[in-house]
């Protein structure tokens, strides 16, 4: 196994499962190993990983710590809410859509360093493994992979623990202590919750879980309204003040949390097969989301809205099922993004008990909406009402025809 790998790139959290990993490769593989974290906004100090590695031996040349929130808010969640996109109607694809983002990263750091493999720490269970590894085959058709947890025998926590222990890895007090409760992931877009107490799906989730929300029984008795200004499709200013995309996410997740925007409770069907229940906050894409729709709604052509609202499960499938690099996201990427051509313009937000209320929206340039002809008052002519009559007749023709024929034959 070792003759096989000479370098790998580890996406590596420098928490006990990565650092387990991390010595793993070096005695299973005896390769050269290059640690990579990743900054999504996870809010987590990332130079503990630093100092992990190099206890290990990598070299400070092969230890890569980088800030892409901005990449990751701009390149990857804008572009999948300018689709609107939803897993099953209700999953913001939160962990989904970090994957190609690292994965990406994983190869060009491979390409850099002249690794020939990249290691992760996703379980055989989940779908993570199938995001990174469709991902770095889509760049890099002739890379190895290694998932330690489809070869080796640390299946169990106490396994981890003893590893550790053996191989002089740190272990945090939790850890020894029983660990969090929860598995989770976390960055910009979201914090997701799997595990334990929630792995009985008529349990209700305990409030002292969540971390970015409150209950909406203790938000603010009075609601906040937001302006929200888009351009093509995108959000680029909150109450008039613009900034970069991933310090717009960030405060519409601080402003959404304090009212208790954003908390889901679902089970998901996973693309490996089994359902799985998860917990997710999302309290600046839930506002994002229900603003990007409003926006649209006074600029988008019906039949093309209709057409994204046809396209938007596939589309959300795609991420979901690690499909972000293929030729079909890559077409369907371009027809949204042309729709967002003339989706300009602003939304008006309440936030008040874990709500997002759109309570109103224009467009000073692309607005579709004609005030003159939708008036319930004297249009001036705007509209002649006796066109209906024509309309309401062709368009029931054949179902006339139908009902017709249905007599004759009693």
């Amino acid at each position: 196994m070792g003759d096989s790998v000479k370098k790998a790139v580890l996406a590596y959290s420098g928490g006990l499962d990565t650092s387990v990993i991390l010595k793993w490769l070096q005695d299973t593989y005896g390769c050269e190993v290059v640690t990579f974290t990743a900054d999504l906004g996870q809010g987590d100090e990332l130079e503990p990983a630093r100092q992990k590695a190099l206890r290990f031996g990598i070299r400070p040349e092969n230890i890569f710590i980088e800030d892409l929130r901005e990449e990751f808010v701009r390149d990857f969640v804008f572009p999948m809410f300018r689709a609107n996109a939803l897993y099953e109607g209700e999953y913001l694809l939160g962990t989904s859509i970090a994957r190609p983002l690292i994965a990406k990263r994983l190869i060009e750091i491979v390409n850099h360093t002249g690794a020939d493999a990249i290691a992760h720490g996703a379980t055989g269970k989940g779908n993570d493994q199938v995001r990174f590894e469709l991902g770095a085959y889509a760049l890099k058709p002739g890379i190895k992979i290694i998932a330690p947890w489809r070869e080796w025998d640390l299946l169990s926590r106490e396994k981890l623990l003893a590893y550790a222990e053996q191989n002089g890895i740190p272990i945090e007090m939790k850890h020894r202590q029983g660990g969090s409760p929860y598995s989770m992931d976390a960055n910009l877009l979201h914090i997701s919750y799997e595990g334990r107490h929630l792995e009985n799906p008529a349990a209700e989730a305990e409030e002292e879980m969540w971390r970015w929300t409150v209950s909406p029984e203790k938000a603010p008795d009075r609601a906040e309204y937001l302006d929200l200004d888009f351009e093509r499709g995108d959000l680029t200013a909150i109450n008039g003040q613009k900034m970069r995309a991933h310090e717009l996410l960030a405060k519409l997740n601080e402003l959404g949390g304090k009212h208790g925007v954003g908390r889901l409770d679902l089970v998901e069907n996973r693309y490996v097969g089994m359902k799985s229940r998860g917990c997710y906050e999302t309290p600046g894409g839930t506002i994002l989301l229900r603003a990007h729709r409003a926006v649209e709604s006074v600029t988008l052509d019906r039949e093309v809205a209709h057409l994204k609202d046809e396209l938007m499960p596939r589309y959300a499938s795609l991420i979901y099922n690690g499909y972000w690099w293929s030729p079909e996201r890559a077409a369907l990427q371009a027809l949204i993004d042309h729709t967002q051509q003339s989706v300009n313009g602003f939304v008006r937000v309440k936030l008040y008990k874990g709500g997002v209320q759109v309570v109103g929206r224009d467009s000073r340039t692309d607005s579709l909406f004609d005030p003159a002809i939708a008036t319930f008052e004297d249009d001036a002519g705007a509209y002649d009402q006796k066109d209906a009559a024509g309309f309401i007749k062709l368009n029931a023709l054949r179902m006339r025809i139908a009902a017709n024929r249905k007599a004759k034959r009693k």
